[in-house]
């Protein structure tokens, strides 16, 4: 098992500390300028505490690399972008569920995946899995390339290029920004 290193703690302890931050409304109070100390403090210690036990899962490579500001901006871009992405799988599946006949094709299709790193590539197929109609079922990886399989409630396509540029086609571009 890989050793926690001091900058994946410190990396891991400033993001759990956001999401504390966020979680407990405090970053609300800290723009308004009343914060309330106890629960900052309690914040740091809990992050750091969480950060000794869990960053050695988290970090496999370098700690910062989210903290680019270039990175950081592409993140937040690609929030929208997912939103998007989201909000027409869900309208899609909404009329598929209330049309009089069902309208399904379901099946299972191999698509290619050309992103790199495995931070990127378990965010692309959780964003996959987190749409309606798509499930991504398994990762592999054959000849020195990344397939997923996907269960989609309406193959259109069989062809793997066809099926993911419909299936993933503006998310992976989205996640190639943030994780080169």
């Amino acid at each position: 098992m890989k050793k926690a290193t001091l900058p994946g703690i410190i990396s891991t302890a400033i993001v759990c500390y956001v999401f504390w931050l966020l979680l407990t409304g405090q970053l609300v109070d800290l723009i308004k300028g009343e914060p309330a100390p106890q629960l900052l403090i309690a914040g740091v210690i809990v992050s750091i505490g969480v950060a000794l036990f869990t960053a050695r899962f988290f970090i496999h490579e370098k700690a910062f690399y989210l903290f680019n500001p270039v990175r950081f901006i592409s993140l937040i871009g690609y929030f929208f972008v997912f939103l998007v992405e989201l909000t027409k799988a869900n309208v899609d599946v909404a009329i598929r569920a209330l049309s009089p006949k069902l309208r399904v094709n379901p099946g299972i299709v191999k698509v290619p995946v050309e992103l790199k790193s495995e931070y990127g590539e378990s965010m692309l197929a959780n964003s996959i899995t987190l749409t309606p109609g798509t499930i991504t079922m398994d990762i592999a990886e054959q000849d020195d390339k990344t397939w997923y399989y996907i269960h989609w409630i309406d193959v259109k396509d069989e062809d793997p290029e066809k099926a993911g540029e419909a299936i993933k086609g503006t998310l992976e571009r989205g996640v190639r920004r943030i994780w080169k």
